[in-house]
């Protein structure tokens, strides 16, 4: 459903922005590719099955270099997925180190991101719920929060009067 009324994301706390995704490097080697990208869909899987794991939501993009945003509720969420012996993410990251390691067949990469009030922001005009404002709450992006500035203010505090950012 699109959204047509201009609106910013809310979520609760501290949460992690993570990055994730792969580089297929030889195209013509989809035997080399297609388990590492079908590993992640059983990752998803599970992390949506259970929520307990911290994983709020994600978004994907597909091209040569994939691209996942995914976001977390904490970091020790994330880290306790990543080394948790019950999970699908250490029989994955296993068996790409056993079958395609260092060869430059795929590439994978990944950056992590903390988050906490004031330090982000987030406008949506048009949109289906997305992004952040599909891991935490729509709100509507008036008032005070109409504006970057604004949005970025601790939500118990208002913008500078004169829009200009507050010092951190």
């Amino acid at each position: 459903m699109i959204n047509r009324a201009r609106l910013t994301a809310g979520i609760e706390g501290d949460f992690v922005v993570f990055l994730i995704g792969m580089r297929v490097n030889r195209p013509l080697r989809p035997d080399r590719y297609l388990p590492v990208f079908l590993a992640m869909s059983r990752m998803l899987h599970e992390l949506y099955a259970r929520p307990e794991l911290g994983l709020l939501s994600h978004e994907s993009w597909f091209g040569r270099t994939t691209l996942m945003v995914q976001y977390w509720r904490s970091l020790p969420h994330l880290l306790d997925y990543a080394k948790a012996r019950d999970s699908q993410h250490l029989p994955a990251w296993a068996a790409f180190n056993r079958a395609i390691g260092t060869d430059g067949s795929v590439g994978v990469w990944h950056e992590t991101y903390m988050a906490s009030a004031g330090t982000y922001e987030s406008v949506y005009v048009n949109m289906p719920a997305f992004g952040l404002g599909r891991a935490g709450t729509l709100e509507p992006a008036t008032g005070a929060r109409a504006g970057a500035a604004g949005r970025l203010a601790p939500r118990d505090a208002s913008p500078p009067a004169d829009g200009t950012a507050r010092s951190r």
